[in-house]
Order: C-alpha cells, then structure tokens, then sequence
C-alpha cells in the first residue's frame, strides 16, 4: 500500500513524499524515471537495466533463519565502492569511551540542550551530534549510546553512515528531510525513523533543530511480542512507513564528503557523485519513520499501575530472552481510570537505567505543568 504525505516547507513549497506500509516487509521500488529498472527474475543479471550497477547491503549474516535475514539489493548508477580512502577524522562530542568518567549512580538531569545560532556558526546533523551516555562498546557489538543533536544548517554535500549499529533517530524541534539511498523522508516532532546500520543519509533542516538519537549495537529495533494482548494493539505493523526510490544523478567536481562511524571512531572519504543514486531497490532491509499518534495505548482500568513495558514502541533484543538491549517506549496522554490507586507511576528499583526524554506538551496532558515547565532530559539506574 502506497501513501502521500504533502508538506510546505518554509520556503512555502509544496513537498510530496509517498511512502511504503509495513514492518519488515519485502518490499520493491523503482523510480518512475526509469520504468522497468528493477530487474525481474534475478538479483544479479550480467547486464541490469540502464546499465545499472547491483549491490546487495545485508542487515544480518548470510545464514541468518528467515524471521530474522535482513538483506536488499539496490540497483545504482555508480558503485559506492568508488571513492577515495577513508582518513580518521575528530568525533567532536559523540564518544562510546564510558571509562572517561567517573560512574554516578544518581538521579541526574540536563535542561535542554542550547542550539547554535546561524549567525555565530553553522552547525549541521553530524557536527551538532552530542553523546549523553551510554553502555557496552561496539566493538563487542552489543550496548547501546544515547545522544542529542543539535542544528541549524543542513547537510550539503555530506552523507553520514554508521557502521556500527542502528540510529532511532527523534526530533524535538524542527523537522528532518532524511534522503537516503532508498528515497527520502520527512520526520517531524511526534515522529520516529530508524535509519539501519550501515545506511547513508543526509538531513535538510528548515532552522534551528534539536533532537535526541538512540544508538544500538549488535541488534536491530523490532516489534515488541504482544503475548496475552492477543494479535493488535501498541505499534501496529502496517503503521510504519518506508521511502519509494528517488535517485539523484548528479556529479559533485568539488567532492562530496561520506562520513562513517566506524568502532566508535569517525572517519571521511570523498568522491565526485552523489551517494543517492539508486535507481531502483528490493528487499526487507529499509529505513523506516512511525508517526507516534499511532500508538494504541493499553492501560490498567481497575486499579493499581501496570509496568511501562505496555507502552513499548520498539526494541532490541539481547541474546538472553526477556531481556532487552534497549526498549524505546512512550508515555502518551491516556485515560487514568483506575480506583483507589495513587495517581502518577509508582518508583521501583529496577534492574536497568531508564533514559527519560520529557516533551512538555506531552506531559502537560498528563501532570500539572507546574512540575514539568520546560522540555528535558533525565537519566536514573
């Protein structure tokens, strides 16, 4: 199933973006400037269509049971193996180096982060990129990062790409036109995409930006199990949205800049074409964006309060069952209806560190404002 979305950007045109329903689906797309460039029949033919060129980008091990295989094939008008070597390249504030500072087991919280004035710098997604904390390395492939970001220019000529894990990216302010190599999205405030590892993307903003962007290592985002809910309800499948391909064939004689983030390190080549230039693409490996509107909430209506683990959007599996890498879960306004039963969330100890990214409108539906006056970030064990 195939849906538009129009936007008016704030030079007061009028953006269309279709997109793609579904999770994990196999999926297909080609752009209709080049009808018929997706190959039928084969992955691989000596001669594709247009002359293209076909490369397989994998999400998982070749052997990988079917459930979990993540794989796609795009067709592109130059190779991405054409650029010139990689050089290593300063990290500014993004680290995974944990043994840096002291560990704290306090409650600890940061009022929101400033953003750059474009008259003073220009800053853009990569350089605004801020590490909060974080756990594990990726060099091991498993932990995860947590940071926040923030913008005012937009990426020119630059494509950032991590090879390291995957990046659920959540804007605060402002929204991201997100072109990859499959098409482009636009996310906006109340939205979430992920952008898989090993995926190029570039981010257009339209002023200043700000964000907050949860890294995984060694495990991809999934659907939580639904269990005695039954087969609907939370995130529901068909509510994910992917990009439809639109290639950019253009060359770059001043050279274009790929960033990767590579074992917690950055590095940079530079080539002569732009990265965006799939013509067509197949598979169940895609980036992907959820408007949170669409969250069907559970909750308690008799008494007491379940566990937060009904609000969970997305996660991480570890190896051990039950057990998350992470879990990306919200908190939307709802009905309270519960009787007897002291009114916000209890405190519990728990046996892992909760990351709190507080929107204040959100909470606002919630809670008096008078407790939650600005937008902000928390961390507790």
């Amino acid at each position: 199933m195939y849906f538009f979305h129009f936007y008016i950007v704030n030079t007061g045109c009028v953006c269309v973006f279709q997109y793609m329903s579904g999770f994990g689906n196999e999926c297909s797309s080609e752009d209709p400037r080049c009808p018929g460039s997706l190959p039928e029949g084969q992955n691989n033919p000596q001669v594709c269509p247009y002359g293209l060129y076909a490369e397989q980008l994998s999400g998982s091990a070749f052997t990988c049971p079917r459930p979990a295989n993540k794989r796609s094939w795009l067709y592109r008008i130059l190779p991405s193996v054409k650029h010139k070597p990689f050089t290593q390249i300063p990290c500014g504030d993004l680290t995974e180096n944990w043994d840096d500072v002291e560990p704290d087991p306090n409650q600890i919280r940061w009022l929101p982060f400033t953003i750059p004035k474009t008259t003073d710098t220009k800053v853009d997604f990569v350089a605004g990129l801020h590490t909060i904390c974080g756990a594990g390395d990726s060099k091991s492939r498993n932990g995860i990062s947590i940071h926040v970001f923030t913008c005012n220019s937009s990426m020119v000529d630059r494509c950032f790409n991590n090879s390291d894990g995957d990046f659920l990216i959540v804007p605060q302010q402002g929204e991201l036109l997100i072109t990859t190599e499959f098409g482009k999205m636009m996310v906006e405030p109340n939205e979430i995409c992920v952008i898989q590892q090993g995926m190029r993307f570039s981010v257009d903003v339209f002023g200043e930006t700000r964000g907050y962007l949860l890294e995984v290592y060694g495990a991809h985002f999934e659907l939580p199990d639904l269990g005695p809910i039954g087969a609907n309800g939370l995130a529901n499948p068909r509510d994910f949205l992917c990009p439809v391909a639109c290639y950019e064939e253009r060359t770059v004689p001043t050279g274009y800049t790929v960033i990767n983030k590579y074992q917690g390190k950055l590095f940079s080549c530079r080539q002569d074409f732009s990265p965006f230039n799939v013509v067509a693409w197949h598979g169940n490996y895609t980036p992907y964006k959820y408007n949170l509107k669409n969250f069907m909430v559970i909750n308690c209506v008799a008494f007491d309060h379940a566990d937060p683990s009904i609000f969970t959007v997305l996660t991480a599996k570890s190896t051990r069952p039950g057990v998350a890498i992470a879990d990306f879960v919200i908190f939307p306004p709802r009905w309270g209806v519960a009787d007897h039963t002291f009114r916000p969330p209890y405190y519990h100890r728990k046996q892992c560190s909760f990351c709190h990214f507080i929107k204040r409108l959100l909470i606002a539906l919630m809670f008096p404002l008078k407790y939650f006056d600005q937008d902000y970030f928390s961390y507790s064990i």
